[in-house]
């Protein structure tokens, strides 16, 4: 299946948190969009691997999204290096993805940094016809190079490139983040407590995605960076 957007993720919840309300939107507007998880989140405080993926796959049904992997990479010791770029670089020519949307360049977690680098080298390697990789029924599978990767923002304050209006999606965006029910506050829950599950964190994402709306003129907004510098055919496309 051929996507419009792939979502690169380090955990399960990366994609939720960080842009799940531009995944909607871009849904509702008849694109095709997929997740490819790249841990199964095994280091968190709360929850198993086995919890996460049923959470996984709640969450995948209430955004509606087309497709989802994950990779199984080890959980806070992954690297960038040519075995893990070979199994990304599969991945995107699998979907051929016209918009990547990876990990932020700079956050609080080191697998972010991590994911968001590889990431990057993946997507510009997946052009080159030179670099060989295979379907799992030994078809070769033909380069591509996404159009444009982005960076959503995560827990810490990046100044954004631009800003998607998600204000008709918020509440969906919410329920996907619940769906991952071990991570976030619950009064009822006897593991220990962790930096998200705290009451205030999911006040401080509203307040976040509050912020960046206000800052288009919109009630929600999630906000992206870019490496490289944008430009646009016509003017009338901004908000």
């Amino acid at each position: 299946m051929k996507l419009d957007i792939l979502v690169m993720a380090a955990h399960p919840d990366d994609a939720e948190l960080g842009c799940s309300g531009t995944i909607c939107s871009h849904i509702a507007q008849g694109k095709k969009v997929g997740i490819v998880d790249f841990t199964r989140g095994e280091l968190g405080t709360r929850g198993t691997p086995e919890i996460r993926l049923a959470e996984s796959i709640e969450a995948t049904k209430i955004l509606g999204i087309h497709a989802r992997e994950n990779l199984g990479f080890r959980d806070g010791f992954f690297v960038n290096d040519e075995e893990h770029l070979m199994k990304l670089i599969r991945v995107i020519r699998r979907y051929q993805p016209e918009i990547v949307l990876a990990n932020a360049y700079h956050d609080r977690h080191p697998d972010h940094i991590k994911g968001c680098n590889l990431a990057v080298d993946a997507c510009f390697k997946s052009g080159l016809r030179m670099i060989e990789t295979f379907e799992d029924d030994g078809s070769p599978q033909k380069e591509w190079r996404p159009k444009n990767v982005f960076h959503y923002i995560q827990d810490r304050y990046l100044k954004p490139d631009f800003v998607v209006d998600i204000s008709g999606f918020w509440e969906q965006k919410e329920a996907s983040i619940r769906a991952f029910k071990s991570q976030f506050y619950d009064p009822n829950s006897t593991d220990p407590d962790s930096y998200l599950s705290s009451p205030a964190f999911l006040k401080f994402l509203e307040a976040r995605n509050r912020e960046m709306g206000h800052a288009i003129g919109v009630e929600f907004g999630e906000g992206f960076t870019s490496y490289k510098q944008l430009g646009i055919k016509e003017l009338g496309s901004l908000i």
